[in-house]
């Protein structure tokens, strides 16, 4: 099963940079973004309350939900869908897959949980291959203010990326289902984007075009309900650090994808570039020997949060 849920989210959201690539255009990236959660939460949670798959929670599992809604299903997505107007979306797959370093970290600091001895070295390893992957841009003076903004952006979505994988140790811990708790926050997270559009002013369009509508519903339904489930369900299982291994071979699908969509040139460097990101990630779980570990499941205690 470990196995099948780590396919299904490497396939499910390898696909998905490229798919923001196709919300770009005449709407708003808040409301591209809002449409996106508000049909995935629509869907999601009345099919779950019909199949009665919902389980029963109180008012602090959904100020838990609030969050990581904000961090998973809204705030990460802003700065993604903004990064995507300032750089090609493989890229910011690949800064994405830093998840595991931030995740180690975070274990670190918010469950005393401490990290693999090769995670300095991994963030090492992994600063060098962003700068050979953008390296092109540097040496040819590319690497303007808009490049430097899109990868900052995507390393701060990805840092919320990697809170909103706290917030969901803290449901495994609970006994909390990764559907019930998508269900909400997804919910939680189309109302925050909602307030976002309305504060801002943002102006509502809607592009009818059949690649943006195609987008929109692959991203709302295959890499929203599906593959959040599915990669919550393998934190649930493995915990976050191991989980997170899934984004190593992100990069691999998206600029694979951005090459063919986007332009996007392979050098010599750019590989290396990528080499170097994916060795740091292999790195600072362990190795592959993380692969041999996946039977085991964490102890599932309950916890008064």
């Amino acid at each position: 099963m470990n196995l099948f849920l780590y396919a299904s989210t490497v396939v499910l959201w390898g696909t998905t940079w490229i798919a923001i690539h196709f919300q770009l255009g005449e709407v708003p990236v808040l409301v591209s973004a809002f449409y996106r959660f508000a049909i995935a939460g629509a869907l999601f949670l009345p099919v779950l309350i019909l199949l009665r798959g919902v389980q029963k929670t109180g008012p602090r599992d959904h100020g838990f939900f609030l969050l990581q809604g904000g961090c998973l299903f809204s705030l990460n997505f802003i700065c993604f869908y903004t990064a995507s107007q300032y750089i090609v979306s493989g890229l910011i797959s690949v800064v994405f897959s830093a998840a595991i370093l931030f995740n180690a970290l975070n274990n670190r600091l918010l469950w005393k949980e401490r990290a693999e001895p090769g995670v300095y070295l991994a963030a090492l390893l992994g600063i060098a291959g962003l700068v050979l992957l953008f390296w092109d841009s540097i040496a040819g003076g590319r690497f303007d203010s808009d490049a430097a903004l899109g990868l900052g952006l995507s390393l701060l979505g990805t840092y919320f990326f990697s809170l909103g994988n706290m917030v969901s140790v803290r449901h495994s811990k609970r006994g909390l289902k990764p559907w019930t708790s998508n269900a909400y926050a997804m919910i939680y997270g189309a109302l925050i984007l909602l307030a976002c559009v309305l504060v801002t002013d943002t102006q509502w369009k809607l592009d009818t075009s059949p690649v943006y509508l195609g987008s929109l519903l692959y991203l709302a339904i295959p890499g929203s309900i599906l593959g959040f489930t599915a990669y919550l369900s393998l934190v649930g299982r493995i915990g976050a650090n191991r989980a997170a291994y899934a984004t190593v071979l992100f990069p691999i699908v998206a600029l694979s994808l951005s090459a063919w969509f986007e332009g996007y040139r392979w050098s010599a460097t750019s590989f290396a570039g990528l080499f170097l990101v994916l060795l740091g990630n292999t790195v600072s779980l362990g190795g592959f020997r993380v692969l041999g570990q996946w039977r085991l499941r964490p102890d599932r205690k309950r916890i008064p949060l």
